[in-house]
């Protein structure tokens, strides 16, 4: 993946606010609570994430179950990979 574009994706998320990630949580069709949002909005913020690698994603994904429970965040791994083939971003993520 391009360096600039990874940079940028990365950027974006880690700026995702708690209001946004419930948001987004309601569009998709799953609920996840104002602490909820928080803590997964500090963990992104803070902890190094690489959401371009399946092991990445996996450990990311792992994390969010324990903020969360386990519904919670194969949800966010299901809306995950629709938005990645709704922008035909597939051949991005490895």
């Amino acid at each position: 993946m391009n360096d600039f574009i990874k940079e940028l994706a990365l950027k974006k998320i880690k700026q995702t606010s708690p209001r946004e990630i419930q948001q987004y949580a309601r569009e998709y069709g799953f609920s996840i609570t104002r602490s909820q949002a928080e803590q997964i909005s500090t963990y992104i913020r803070t902890q190094k994430i690489d959401p371009f690698h399946e092991s990445g994603r996996k450990k990311m994904l792992k994390d969010l179950a324990l903020i969360t429970d386990e519904e919670t965040a194969m949800k966010a791994n299901q809306l995950f990979k629709e938005l990645i083939k709704t922008y035909g971003l597939e051949g991005f993520f490895a």
